[in-house]
């Protein structure tokens, strides 16, 4: 067969053929009488292997190698194609989160796109200082639009940084919520909670429905981020994960507070009440969480945990007794509300 009906056949260019064939690569068995190339079906069958390792990223030289070499083993080769291949489509992706960057501000010229570069450059840095710099004061006083600072947050393990993160991000232009919502349901524990911590400041219904969403998350802090930041926000749904954060803390004190404020609303005011009850009920003889949990019902509005308080004050726990007699002391002098 001639080089040219090899070429139609294969698809492989005849200039690529005469190529192969200097290198020693792929040689045609025989020649015409007019001195043509003609290649047989076993140098066809070899062009098709060439270009079947070619498709896995092998050079020339690995895959003259490969097909000449019987003692050749392919497996390191393969493992390391594998890794540059890895490192490949991290630049890549690299990139292509640089670039939607800049279309989503949607600069209007080239000045805007090379700011959007220089403060990327700036939020890409090693040094946690260069970070915070490029957010407090970007170049030519160009704020960071919302979804990149939103891609920072996510990014950024440095608890300085980003909480200057987070104050830029409350105050930036664009939908900042959606590009939190990548870190909302990310497989990475830690990045659910960088983005439920930032969510934590953002206002809106969004932000909370977002919040609300994390109150079903498998991480416990993440759980906890949630709901102190919805119980803040007024939000019912909080109310058993705040009773569990009173149980278990860290941030008793806090969700303590915050199912106070929501006792306040009578609709919520006895289910609260019973949450708390019976927690002592699943606690009989864990001193520190009914420590908690006495501390908690200090603030219930008016007299609404007097009753159970006076209860605990034959507690089978002495430092139950001693706090809850206290807080009915208190209690009792405050105006029935």
């Amino acid at each position: 067969m001639l080089i040219g009906e090899v070429a139609r056949r294969s698809g492989v260019s005849t200039r690529m053929l005469r190529h192969y064939d200097s290198l020693g690569l792929v040689r045609p068995t025989g020649r015409t009488v007019g001195g043509y190339r003609e290649y047989a079906p076993e140098d066809i069958r070899r062009i098709f292997h060439v270009e079947g390792l070619r498709s896995l990223g092998l050079s020339l030289r690995q895959i003259g190698r490969a097909l000449d070499d019987p003692g050749f083993t392919p497996s390191t080769l393969v493992r390391d194609l594998i890794r540059k291949t890895g490192e490949r489509l991290d630049r890549e992706r690299e990139l292509l989160d640089r670039l939607r960057t800049v279309d989503a501000a949607e600069p209007s010229g080239w000045p805007d796109v090379l700011r959007i570069v220089e403060l990327l450059h700036g939020l890409g840095s090693p040094s946690a200082a260069r970070r915070q710099q490029a957010v407090l004061a970007p170049a030519e006083d160009v704020p960071p639009s919302a979804e990149l600072l939103a891609a920072a947050i996510l990014g950024e393990s440095d608890p300085f940084v980003a909480g200057s993160l987070r104050w830029a991000l409350a105050r930036a232009d664009g939908d900042a919520v959606a590009g939190l919502l990548s870190g909302v349901r990310s497989g990475d524990p830690e990045l659910r909670r960088r983005a439920v911590h930032a969510l934590a400041e953002l206002p809106g219904p969004e932000a909370t429905a977002a919040l609300t969403e994390a109150l079903a998350d498998r991480d416990t802090t993440v759980r906890r981020y949630a709901a102190l930041a919805l119980g803040a926000r007024g939000e019912t749904t909080a109310v058993p994960e705040l009773v569990r954060t009173v149980v278990d803390g860290p941030n008793d004190v806090e969700a303590a507070e915050l199912l106070g404020a929501l006792a306040a609303d009578e609709a919520w005011a006895d289910r609260i009440m019973s949450a708390l009850a019976d927690e002592f009920t699943a606690y009989p003889a864990d001193s520190v969480v009914r420590l908690r949990l006495t501390q908690a019902l200090a603030e219930m509005p008016g007299r609404l945990a007097l009753d159970l308080l006076r209860q605990l004050t034959h507690d089978a726990d002495h430092a139950v007794t001693l706090l809850a007699s206290a807080l009915v002391g208190v209690l009792e002098e405050r105006p029935d509300e």
